[in-house]
């Protein structure tokens, strides 16, 4: 899996502008190609402190234009401000095997995995 260093960059502004809060968002870019932007969501959980849930607006919208030729949604963001960058339990019982990518923001540490559905696969990220 690529990644530019801007997505990188971005993903740490985001996390600690929202802490300490999860920060959370959308992953974008071709189907084949990098992930090489994000798009950021307000995060709409009933406790922002502990979890996360992406703006249903902002989800729709993007698949709307990734409909209409706009980057693909290639997967999701979100931060665990006082956490480890491994998918927490409540993570786990989120996942729901699209195959979709998920970035863990904790600290300086960005991990990147797949969603295979009640869990998830580590990925190699490579910076494009």
């Amino acid at each position: 899996m690529e990644v530019t260093r801007g997505v990188i960059a971005s993903l740490h502004r985001e996390a600690a502008r929202a802490a300490p809060e999860e920060c959370c968002g959308l992953l974008l870019g071709d189907a084949n190609g990098p992930i090489d932007s994000i798009c950021a969501a307000r995060n709409v959980a009933a406790d922002p402190l502990r979890r996360f849930e992406i703006d249903p607006h902002v989800l729709l919208a993007a698949h709307k234009a990734a409909r209409d030729g706009g980057p693909q949604v290639r997967g999701y963001y979100h931060s665990h401000p006082h956490g480890s960058s491994l998918p927490s339990a409540t993570d786990k019982e989120h996942s729901t095997g699209d195959c979709r990518i998920w970035a863990i923001i904790a600290g300086r540490d960005i991990a990147f995995w797949r969603d295979r559905g009640n869990g998830f696969d580590e990925l190699t990220c490579r910076m494009a």
